[in-house]
């Protein structure tokens, strides 16, 4: 329904006179992908794109590529995180995952390299992260693809933190 909508926002006019502004799913690679030309132009906000400038996520992106032949998707990048943050966890609990403190521990200091760039998690275990808003453009090869445009919250924690009881 999300790619119908899209679709057919564009197609009502509605794109030239009211911006769209979508959440990272909804104008994620795969999203573009389905519904082609009525997408360019949009905006969404996400807490990653393949165009970030760090090691870690041109790493990535050349790898994703390479194997799949398509940048990645966020969801791709929140799944390469988590199974970077999975081996530091081993790695700094020393295979001791019988011992579940210090696993969860190890969990918690989230001692890896995110292709975001900063990472940690806050108490209540939600990232804080920054946020970025992403314009959807036709790239230099023609894709049509996302583009970072700016940071818009900066090291950004769950706004609920403070009450979850969670320790």
């Amino acid at each position: 329904m999300g790619v119908n909508f899209i679709k057919q926002f564009v197609a009502a006019g509605l794109n030239t006179g009211v911006p769209l502004f979508l959440y990272g799913s909804s104008a994620d690679e795969d999203t573009i992908k389905a519904v082609g030309d009525p997408m360019v132009g949009l905006y969404n906000t996400a807490q990653w794109n393949h165009d970030f400038d760090n090691p870690q996520s041109r790493r990535f992106v050349a790898d994703f590529q390479t194997e799949f032949g398509r940048p990645p998707t966020m969801h791709a990048a929140q799944g390469y995180d988590t199974a970077l943050l999975i081996d530091a966890a081993i790695r700094d609990a020393k295979g001791k995952l019988e011992d579940k403190a210090v696993f969860r521990k190890a969990l918690e200091a989230a001692n890896f390299k995110s292709v975001r760039g900063s990472f940690r998690f806050n108490t209540n275990h939600y990232p804080i992260q920054s946020i970025y808003l992403r314009q959807i453009v036709k790239d230099t090869v023609g894709r049509i693809t996302n583009k970072t445009v700016s940071r818009v919250l900066a090291d950004h924690a769950d706004a609920y933190a403070s009450t979850c009881k969670m320790r």
